[in-house]
Order: structure tokens, then C-alpha cells, then sequence
């Protein structure tokens, strides 16, 4: 799959960036930048070289080339970055010309993948490089971060250690069965590797948990300002806004950036507390209904200049959302006077406070969007076994799909081997604490005859082209 001979390139920085980097690694990065670059200054030995970069026979652009000579780079081979200021064309062409001079188009990971080939990480901090790079909210950057710095792999080593010495035990007494072997290992020792690895399943923070981006939807009846609470919080025109009854029919989305983390915000159309007239509006009824039940919370309007709110409470009951943040819209509409009564006559029908809000002045919005995201921290917290997302974080340890399959046939590897050791089949007992030590190894490091192409293209292949 990978042919760690060739020099390979490819851009590593966003499209929409100001700044393009081109990223090069193999044993001909050297040369090929000689080839293409021309320094202000004659300086051999250095490592940021301010320069021109030749983009083709007739134009040269200002750069900046970064070299990382092997083995002490990202990938353990020699590793070099241009970076320029220009548009996307010109960084193309630059990239163009890289490989008509023998340069190969680095495929999707296979900067990550050389390093974890090199023995420059293991392969968890390998996977744990892509979650980094998609993450889109602070709980998924947090358990990146975790894989990375190799706490994961810590634990594992740990965890080897303790069934290699149960292993070495039970091989010992097989050996030397006639002499005195202090006995090392049993069935308790076992049993306590067994809980560890339990307790990393029943307390780490599986990242799968937050992959999806939460979901919070804008509920209440119709002309309640829904489109206009969504327009305002995603700063844009994108729900359409009238005074004519029921204008939205359609879930209509939007991504949200909050402090913490990103959410889908949507809105969809205005809840009815009777049956509606006809099929339309039944099934955009039933389609409202059915988004905010699958949402992670729900922000409830009711339009405080109404004189009536028995259909709003009606509506409440009828959603059942998971999550609840209520809010008063249209209060720029009353005067303080008025907007503090209703608000007390509000919070007393419903039995919890409403956040005062006006799209047209921005009233409460601010703190509408801070709700929001503490809200989804807090939910976070508890989905994630009281993992805090705070710098510094000490809790929990990071694993995905593929580190929870290996830790379940341990763990399963490691109840044979106990009930193998109590029946006295010492032999089959060792076969299966091996077995459980290869699971663990597999996380990390798998034997290169256990980690076929096929296994590191789906790890890899993940990744986008340039990490």
C-alpha cells in the first residue's frame, strides 16, 4: 500500500485559508527543494529559509520553506513545508510542478501513516491525528487529544505488563512442574487485569459518543418567531420570515458555532395543539414532531405578547423534549412594565423561567446562545460518565470503535483463561492470556503479519490528503 521510497507532496492546509503550505516528505525532499526554491540568503544549515518559490518558468512567488531533516520529523523521513500566500491556482501549479519533477501525490494519511510506519507513534496516536484534524466541537478535540498523547497507550503498556507476568507464571509452571515455582499469577490476578479492563470500558470516553454534532431544535406554535430566533442566532437570512400563518413547512437547517462546540440548530414548522386540516400541513406536523423528539434539546417559543397561552402548554406537553430551554420572543413588543408581568404570569403557568428575547434588538440573544452551549457541556458531561472537557483534564481516557473491540476480546480472552485456570488446564489457560496480551498489542503496535493493507487503508483512508 505505502511505498515509503517514494518522495511524496501534497497541500496541507485548508482551501479557504490565506496561507497554502505545501507539504513534502521522502528522501528526495532535499533535492527537490534545491529544485524549486531560491533562498534570500546562502544559508545551508537553516531551517526556516525565507526565499522564492518557483511556480513555473515565468513566475516565482515569496516563501517561507520549513525543513525537518529525518529522523527528527513528523514522519521520520526528511520533511519540508512551503509556505505562500496566494490563491488556490497558483498553489496547484506550484504542486504540479513538484511532481513533474518525480514527486508522488501523497494519498489521504499517508503523511500520518509514515510516521506510525517509522515507529514515530503507535497506532492509536496515529488514528488520534485524524480526530483531531475533523473535530468540530470541543468534547470530540478534548478526546482527541486524549488518544494522542498517549494515555491510552500508557494504560496498555500497564495493562501488557501485568499478563505478561501472569503469562511467564502459568508458562513457568507448565516447564518446571516438578519444582517450586512462586506462584505469580492465578485466578485473582486475572480477575483484578480483567475489572482494569472493564472499568476502561465502563468509564473512558468513547469518542463515537460525540462524533455527531448535537442537534437543537426551535419549537412553539406558529408565528411564534421561530424563523427569526434561527436567522438571529446563525446570523443569516435563512429561514424565510412573514407574518402570514404558517409560512414554514420544511425543517430547515444551519450550523451553529458556539463558544465550546458546534450544533445543528433547525427550525421547522409552527406545532398545532388539534389536528391540522389537511394532509400538508399534517405532515409537516409529523415531521416537526418526529425532528424535535430525535434532537438533543429543544429551544421552546412562545410569543409573550399573546393573551392566550393554553395552546403553547398544549404544544409543550405534546413534543416531550429531552432538553427544554424556554423563551419569551417578541419582548422589544412591551414595555418593561408589561414584559416583567408577563414574564412572572409566564414562568408561573409553565413552572420554569423564560429568557426574554427579541430578534429585531438582539435582546437575550447573546444569552440565549450561552444557555444553549452550557446546556450541551452539562449533557455532554453525562453522557460521557462526568468526563470535563476543561484544559488540563485529567479524566477518562479516549478509545474508539476499534480500541473497544480489542479491550472486549481481552476481556473475554481473560474469562476463558480464569475458567481454564480453575478447572486446571494450565496450557489452554496461557493460549488465552496470550491471546488477550495480542488484543491489547493490537491497539497499539499490531505484529506487522496481523496488520494486513486492507486494515491500514481503512484507518487511514479516513484521513484527508496532507495529513
Amino acid at each position: 500500500m505505502y511505498e515509503l521510497n517514494d518522495t511524496i507532496v501534497a497541500v496541507s492546509s485548508p482551501n479557504m485559508g490565506a496561507c497554502a503550505i505545501v507539504r513534502i516528505s521522502g528522501p528526495a525532499t532535499i533535492q527537490a527543494c534545491k529544485q524549486i526554491f531560491i533562498p534570500s540568503i546562502n544559508d545551508e544549515q537553516g531551517r526556516l529559509i525565507a526565499g522564492n518559490v518557483i511556480i513555473d518558468a515565468e513566475m516565482k512567488v515569496d516563501a517561507v520553506l520549513y525543513l525537518f531533516p529525518a529522523p527528527r520529523s513528523y514522519t521520520g523521513d526528511d520533511v519540508a513545508e512551503i509556505h505562500i500566500h496566494t490563491n488556490r491556482s497558483v498553489t496547484e501549479q506550484l504542486v504540479g510542478n513538484l511532481l513533474a519533477k518525480g514527486l508522488r501525490s501523497a494519498g489521504p494519511g499517508e503523511f500520518t501513516a509514515r510516521a506510525y510506519l517509522n515507529g514515530k507513534m503507535d497506532l492509536a496516536q496515529a488514528e488520534a491525528v485524524n480526530e483531531v484534524v475533523v473535530s468540530s466541537n470541543a468534547f470530540q478535540l478534548a478526546a482527541a487529544e486524549k488518544l494522542l498523547s498517549g494515555r491510552l497507550s500508557e494504560t496498555m503498556t500497564k495493562v501488557q505488563a501485568a499478563m505478561m507476568d501472569c503469562l511467564s507464571s502459568i508458562e513457568a509452571g507448565l516447564d518446571f512442574s516438578s519444582e517450586e515455582i512462586e506462584e505469580h499469577c492465578g485466578v485473582e490476578k486475572l480477575i483484578e487485569i480483567k475489572q482494569e479492563l472493564e472499568q476502561l470500558l465502563a468509564s473512558g470516553h468513547r469518542y463515537e459518543s460525540v462524533v455527531d454534532l448535537p442537534a437543537v431544535g426551535i419549537a412553539g406554535s406558529p408565528n411564534a418567531g421561530k424563523s427569526s430566533m434561527l436567522n438571529k442566532l446563525l446570523g443569516q437570512e435563512r429561514s424565510i420570515v412573514s407574518d402570514e400563518y404558517k409560512t414554514t413547512r420544511d425543517v430547515l437547517t444551519g450550523l451553529l458555532t458556539l463558544a465550546h462546540c458546534r450544533c445543528v440548530l433547525f427550525d421547522c414548522a409552527g406545532l398545532l395543539s388539534h389536528k391540522p386540516d389537511n394532509i400538508l400541513d399534517e405532515l409537516a406536523q409529523e415531521a416537526a414532531i418526529e425532528a424535535l423528539q430525535n434532537s438533543t434539546m429543544v429551544v421552546f417559543c412562545i410569543d409573550i405578547t399573546k393573551e392566550d397561552w393554553s395552546e403553547d402548554v398544549a404544544i409543550c406537553q405534546l413534543i416531550q423534549p429531552k432538553v427544554l430551554i424556554p423563551v419569551a420572543t417578541k419582548s422589544d413588543l412591551l414595555s418593561k412594565k408589561k414584559l416583567s408581568e408577563r414574564l412572572i404570569k409566564l414562568n408561573g403557568l409553565f413552572g420554569t423561567e423564560f429568557l426574554a428575547t427579541s430578534a429585531k434588538s438582539g435582546a437575550g440573544i447573546e444569552e440565549l446562545r450561552q444557555t444553549i452551549d452550557r446546556k450541551i457541556i452539562e449533557l455532554a458531561q453525562k453522557t460521557c460518565g462526568g468526563l470535563r472537557f476543561s484544559e488540563g483534564s485529567q479524566d477518562g481516557v479516549a478509545i474508539n470503535i476499534r480500541h473497544k473491540q480489542a479491550v472486549t476480546g481481552a476481556i473475554e480472552n481473560i474469562n476463558e483463561a480464569v475458567n481454564e485456570l480453575k478447572a486446571g488446564n494450565d496450557e489452554i489457560a496461557a493460549m488465552m492470556v496470550r491471546a488477550a496480551y495480542q488484543a491489547i498489542s493490537d491497539i497499539r503496535q499490531p505484529e506487522r503479519g496481523r496488520l494486513d493493507d486492507e486494515i491500514l487503508e481503512r484507518i487511514f483512508g479516513r484521513f484527508c490528503i496532507g495529513k
